[in-house]
């Protein structure tokens, strides 16, 4: 059910960035405190990438992006990039170490593949509720009303309508 939650959620992002022009897209957006949809569609895909670029050596350090600037100008290139982690999310689920960096002292913590994965989703989600704001502003945009939403606020609303 992960994967299918993950894919659902780049699909849904893949159908918004498919309407918008590059403008719309690379412009900064006053509701996204002047960054702009394309830096928060970067993000999402580098974190993805992290963890598939560094699966093979059982250490995740989501500080060590790329920050490739053509991800949040080129929607297409984004797109490109988002096909690809979907193509390669069907790992084996192991030990991961996550590695990070705080206030200058090295931080580990035990995760695995699985973990990182639902972070992830998470992750996407929360950047694309903030991306859901700006667009808002965007008369010709449409985009399903579950866009940004968490899998848990969903499941409640379908609950309470029943």
């Amino acid at each position: 059910m992960l994967i299918p939650s993950i894919n659902n959620s780049l699909n849904e992002l893949i159908d918004l960035l498919n309407q918008l022009s590059q403008n719309e897209y690379s412009n900064s957006c006053a509701e996204l405190s002047n960054a702009t949809i394309g830096e928060h569609t970067r993000h999402i895909i580098e974190m993805f990438q992290c963890l598939e670029n560094q699966y093979d050596s059982g250490f995740v350090n989501y500080d060590k992006r790329e920050r490739n600037t053509l991800i949040q100008t080129d929607t297409f290139f984004a797109v490109e990039n988002i096909v690809l982690i979907q193509q390669n999310l069907d790992k084996k689920n192991k030990n991961i170490e996550l590695l990070q960096i705080i206030d200058g002292e090295e931080i580990r913590i035990e995760s695995n593949y699985f973990r990182e994965l639902l972070y992830n989703l998470e992750h996407c989600i929360h950047h694309q509720a903030l991306i859901k704001v700006a667009i808002l502003q965007c008369e010709t945009v449409t985009i399903d009303p579950d866009f940004g939403v968490a899998r848990s606020t969903i499941a409640f609303r379908n609950q309470c309508a029943q």
